[in-house]
């Protein structure tokens, strides 16, 4: 039988090449976001290329109940998700005192509220069936504070933490979660925040590696997945070392526009 697997965001970008990567490796896929037209476009796409089983739900996951009405329509459609992939997300750049709260607060919806409620409706099926795995796209921006992006890297500290700690709960299950980690990334990410001038976004990786290596930990069931060796060196032993008050200016040049 088929595995299932139910990816938000899979319109472009990271969520898009993960739908590939499912399909490839011969799943059926419930694909989600706000666009329709992106979705039929990818679903004609996979049906015809790896004769998948593909269902489009176009919905606004920063909407409240949004995450619910996926869940109960799977539900009444007798569809099982095997693997929940919560990539959808997206960022803003700018001081946090000037930036419009309304865009912060979808953005703490979407990244925080949206995936943790798309894990507690989809794991105790998961639990009960004694197998699935759970892909949370969290960011390198997870491991420290974020200036210029405050809300951004906060929501995704959020999302790395609590992937880690449902993941020891699963511990003695057969259902995985993974937090992947990738850096700067060429999708829409950049152009929707506001990001497309800042240093750190100079030479951002393909959204087509970094689907990879976080569809493959999930599948290996590892903990956390960072897309680039010299990004994760950083990130496990340099930062951790330095006073923090460094870690906050450098992570600020990083995002500071010329």
């Amino acid at each position: 039988m088929k595995a299932t697997a139910l990816i938000t965001g899979a319109s472009s970008g990271i969520g898009k090449e993960l739908a590939r990567c499912h399909a490839r490796a011969g799943g059926n896929l419930v694909i989600t976001a706000r666009r329709d037209e992106a979705l039929q476009q990818l679903k004609a796409e996979l049906e015809d290329e790896y004769d998948s089983d593909v269902v489009c739900i176009a919905t606004d996951l920063t909407d409240r109940g949004s995450p619910k009405q996926v869940y109960d329509q799977l539900q009444k459609q007798h569809v099982t998700i095997d693997a929940l992939i919560n990539n959808a997300g997206f960022g803003g750049h700018g001081l946090f005192y000037e930036r419009d709260w309304a865009k912060d607060r979808a953005m703490i919806e979407l990244n925080v509220m949206a995936v943790t409620e798309l894990c507690h409706l989809f794991l105790p099926g998961m639990v009960a069936r004694g197998r699935g795995r759970i892909l949370n796209v969290a960011s390198t921006a997870g491991f420290m504070p974020g200036p210029m992006q405050a809300v951004y890297y906060a929501t995704k500290a959020y999302v790395l933490s609590l992937s880690q700690a449902i993941a020891e709960e699963l511990r003695n299950t057969d259902v995985t979660v993974t937090a992947l980690c990738p850096g700067p990334v060429a999708t829409e990410f950049a152009e929707v925040g506001n990001l497309e001038d800042v240093p750190a976004f100079k030479d951002p990786a393909s959204p087509k590696a970094v689907a990879e290596v976080g569809y493959e930990a999930m599948q290996k069931g590892k903990l956390v997945a960072i897309n680039d060796a010299k990004l994760s060196f950083a990130i496990n032993w340099l930062i951790p070392l330095m006073p923090r008050k460094l870690v906050l200016k450098l992570s600020r040049k990083s995002m500071q526009k010329p």
